[in-house]
């Protein structure tokens, strides 16, 4: 693991991964995130040859679940398959999306902890946009948290 920028301390800390379609989106996105303040945390390939997403969705969700990061982001074509890969992982709760306001809903009533999304479908400046709003979100707890509960309630009775 590289980290693409040092943060503070204090700092928040974002682990992203991405596969072989997102190499040029996570550089940017990256990047926002380093003018932002955050530490960042790259767990993803910086080569074009063709790889495996899941590899990256699941090493994103190990780090946000193990506290080495505070969130994820997981790149791949489409944010769906680094998606289902990230999701396998115990105590994470990831999304794909697309636009804005999918991404702020998924943290104030989902308390999302691993953005997603593709590199084919949204542009860099829409990422940027999404992310952005995706971390300035929060979760608003009360009946979601219920309803929080309630999913990561599956994984247990899955086991």
């Amino acid at each position: 693991m590289k980290k693409i920028c040092p943060g503070e301390e204090e700092t928040m800390k974002i682990a992203i991964g991405n596969d072989h379609t997102a190499v040029e989106m996570k550089r940017a996105v990256a990047d926002f995130l380093c003018e932002k303040g955050y530490e960042v945390l790259n767990l993803g390939t910086d080569a074009e040859e063709s790889c495996d997403y899941p590899v990256y969705g699941e090493k994103v969700g190990r780090a946000v679940v193990s506290g080495e990061a505070d969130l994820g982001i997981a790149i791949c074509g489409t944010g769906l398959g680094i998606s289902l890969a990230a999701n396998k992982v115990k105590g994470v709760r990831a999304c794909v999306c697309s636009e804005p306001y999918t991404a702020v809903m998924s943290r104030r009533h989902n308390n999302a902890n691993v953005l997603c999304f593709g590199a084919r479908v949204v542009g860099i400046e829409m990422a940027k946009m999404i992310v952005e709003q995706w971390l300035e979100a929060e979760f608003e707890g009360g009946r979601h948290q219920r309803r929080v509960d309630m999913i990561m309630d599956i994984e247990t009775r899955d086991n």
